[in-house]
């Protein structure tokens, strides 16, 4: 028999597609999503970040500028 509460509900892990990722959020505001969409793409085709480095080194490249621009 189950204990107590083990078959309880759980939330869903599944998020609204209209509610936005928060990551996403944050890196939309410092002007870099192209990159981290690049960096993405490559990632899921790949699945090796080794093999993204030009993508890996553009979107960081392109926070630090944003970060040297908030300073």
């Amino acid at each position: 028999m189950a204990r107590p509460g083990h078959a309880r509900n759980r939330p869903s892990l599944e998020k609204d597609e209209d509610e936005e990722d928060p990551v996403d959020a944050m890196i939309s505001q410092t002007g870099c999503m192209a990159q981290h969409r690049e960096l993405q793409e490559c990632m899921a085709e790949r699945q090796d970040w080794r093999r993204c480095q030009p993508q890996v080194r553009a979107f960081g490249e392109c926070m630090a500028r944003r970060q040297r621009a908030e300073e």
